[in-house]
């Protein structure tokens, strides 16, 4: 199943504690971020494992196992990720008896920073990036933040392609900056928002997230809810482009501020 008698093929679901990223890291193991899809398979194929009112990452999740030739899977199942994960990590091992599964529960709380969430890079570029930091324990480059003119709230979409809507001035927010602040329980980071600037607030179909999505979309003044499934759809992303384009942008603030805290960063 190993590429050579050294190197390992490890999946990831969610983002492990920090210590069983050095640790791989160390071992110098190929690392495969589960959440994204990695094989061009139908993802109907899943549904033999898992309902389909399970979230398109979670399915996603369950195809590349089935696809990849894992030797070990760590399957984030604490605060930070959710209880249907702790669920697919059972069937992962049913399915899978010659891959390891490993159930983690990160509750890390040393703040990496967020400079990719506040820099001017195309959003999908911005995210992609974000995603990947989850595989390496090695400090973030310093970047400028920028003024900026809209948000995304939100989980790192199935559907990347709907990033592309976006200005390159776009703030993220909500569990995707827990991600690049290898933080992903901290509750208070999640429900940041700036009510300075349009933003869209997003979370896959049938994730527990959706409720905190809609919830602070109706709270904030210049806030769109968005939720999809497995792929952005032509109206889901015509939504998003008139509510930017229509959206006028109060003068920019860089100071991401609610709910207040003298250091979101921290908990």
């Amino acid at each position: 199943m190993t590429t050579s008698a050294t190197t390992k093929r490890i999946g990831i679901v969610g983002i492990p504690p920090l210590a069983i990223i050095k640790q791989l890291e160390a071992e110098g193991c190929i690392i495969f971020d589960l959440d994204e899809p990695h094989v061009k398979r139908d993802i109907e194929l899943a549904s033999s494992y898992l309902p389909r009112v399970f979230c398109a990452i979670l399915r996603t999740v369950i195809i590349n196992g089935l696809s990849l030739q894992l030797d070990r899977i760590y399957i984030d199942v604490g605060p930070g990720k959710c209880d249907c994960a702790l669920h697919t990590a059972t069937i992962l091992a049913d399915i899978l008896p010659e891959t390891t599964v490993i159930t983690t529960r990160n509750q890390d709380s040393a703040a990496f920073g967020t400079p990719l969430c506040t820099a001017r890079l195309p959003l999908l570029e911005k995210i992609s990036a974000i995603t990947k930091s989850v595989q390496s324990a090695r400090p973030y480059q310093d970047l400028a933040a920028c003024v900026p003119t809209a948000g995304f709230w939100g989980v790192p979409p199935r559907d990347f392609s709907l990033l592309s809507l976006f200005p390159d001035t776009t703030h993220v927010f909500g569990w995707t900056r827990c991600m690049e602040n290898k933080t992903p329980d901290h509750q208070q980071l999640e429900a940041l928002i700036n009510p300075d600037i349009p933003t869209v607030f997003f979370a896959q179909s049938f994730c527990a997230k959706t409720a905190l999505a809609r919830h602070l979309a109706n709270k904030h003044p210049h806030g769109l809810y968005v939720d999809c499934d497995v792929t952005a759809g032509n109206s889901t992303k015509a939504k998003i482009e008139a509510f930017l384009e229509l959206s006028t942008t109060p003068p920019g603030s860089l100071t991401d501020s609610y709910p207040p805290s003298s250091d979101p960063l921290s908990f």
